[in-house]
């Protein structure tokens, strides 16, 4: 029974080292480092939750060493630009990255246009064109 006890805790260890480990790869300095951008990656996605001003499902958050990187795509400028806002309030953000794509909709086709507003766009019908 003791020694099942020792195999098993020692099993545990090396699962928790390794899995640890694997947050200091990534670029952090520490494990302590790793859960503080874990945390405000969870903030940040809450407050986008919480606010009826932000579509939450369709923007991603990562967060490095307190930056944090936005992308995925909002319906317009203000969404973008709130998404911003909210994050740099978090506690612990040092610099929010602003990825986000304004997505366009064709409203003949109700998919989304995502070309660039030209002469040459062949969305046909695209509100952006």
């Amino acid at each position: 029974m003791i020694t099942r006890n020792i195999l098993l805790a020692a099993i545990a260890s090396v699962v928790l080292l390794t899995t640890t480990g694997c947050a200091v790869t990534r670029g952090q300095e520490s494990v302590g480092a790793y859960i503080d951008d874990a945390t405000i990656t969870a903030q940040v996605k809450s407050r986008f939750i919480d606010s009826s001003e932000i579509g939450a499902a369709s923007i991603h958050v990562e967060t490095l060493n307190g930056t944090v990187l936005l992308s995925g795509f909002a319906k317009d400028s203000s969404e973008r630009s709130s998404a911003s806002r909210i994050a740099r309030k978090v506690d612990g953000v040092k610099t929010v990255r602003n990825e986000i794509t304004i997505r366009r909709w064709d409203v003949h086709r109700r998919d989304p246009c995502l070309k660039p507003s030209s002469s040459s766009c062949s969305c046909f019908g695209c509100l952006a064109c």
